[in-house]
């Protein structure tokens, strides 16, 4: 597989990241990416950039050293109805809108609770993408959550960081199993995040690809090689970059 896109990456206005902006953008077009996503933490998460930051993504371009840049945020699904932590002011400023649970920002609820709260967050339709489903951060129902992925066209992610076994994300290696044989068998696009912290990270996939390997998972249904595809999907179009 040829990959051409990575859109769920930090930089330092992320508060716990190591890179800036034109590092990130520049060794993505090291990699010979067509698409790079930079999607700064949202407010609920601490340390990271103010709300102003994303008022001010105006003055970046969009194409740099030969890379299409999306910029948007990770936002924090902070309730078991789904709510994200920007508003609908901001969310319309952001080229690209990824939300997922994270502990410092959400309390786990029983299985029921947490699988309605991502869901809530699958149906709103400015998120593009659920970042992490299968970490293990909340316990889910995959099944239903595959489904509404496939209603609403929200990709979920299967995410690189959470597979590294230096985050001791216990439950994350047979979540992400679960989400691709469940994606497989309802034909559900799924995307590759790298949820890359430094450069060197952008377009790393290591651990995922021994899941795609045993799971048989079918490259057509891979966003990461589908620049085009993975575009119209968000409502992305050249004359917009």
């Amino acid at each position: 597989m040829n990959i051409l896109l990575d859109v769920h990456t930090h930089t330092v206005a992320s508060g716990h990241a190591f890179s800036s902006l034109q590092e990130m953008v520049h060794t993505a077009s090291e990699k010979h990416l067509q698409i790079l996503g930079i999607t700064e933490h949202a407010p609920e998460i601490p340390g990271t950039c103010h709300p102003i930051y994303f008022r001010n993504l105006h003055v970046v371009p969009r194409k740099m050293y030969g890379i299409e840049l999306l910029l948007g945020a990770e936002l924090n699904i902070i309730d078991y109805m789904g709510h994200i932590d920007l508003d609908e002011f901001y969310l319309q400023m952001l080229d690209i809108k990824i939300a997922g649970i994270h502990s410092l920002c959400y309390t786990p609820g029983n299985i029921e609770e947490n699988t309605s709260a991502m869901i809530g967050a699958i149906s709103n339709p400015y998120i593009d993408i659920i970042s992490h489903p299968g970490d293990g951060t909340a316990t889910l129902l995959f099944e239903p959550v595959v489904l509404a992925s496939k209603k609403y066209g929200t990709l979920l992610e299967i995410n690189n960081s959470s597979l590294n076994p230096v985050r001791h994300k216990t439950e994350a290696r047979k979540n992400n199993i679960e989400i691709l044989q469940l994606c497989k068998k309802y034909e559900v696009p799924v995307i590759l995040g790298s949820d890359a912290h430094i450069s060197f990270d952008i377009a790393n996939y290591e651990n995922i690809y021994p899941l795609l390997q045993e799971t048989e998972f079918p490259q057509e249904l891979i966003i990461n090689d589908k620049p085009e595809t993975f575009k119209k999907r968000i409502n992305v179009t050249s004359q917009k970059l």
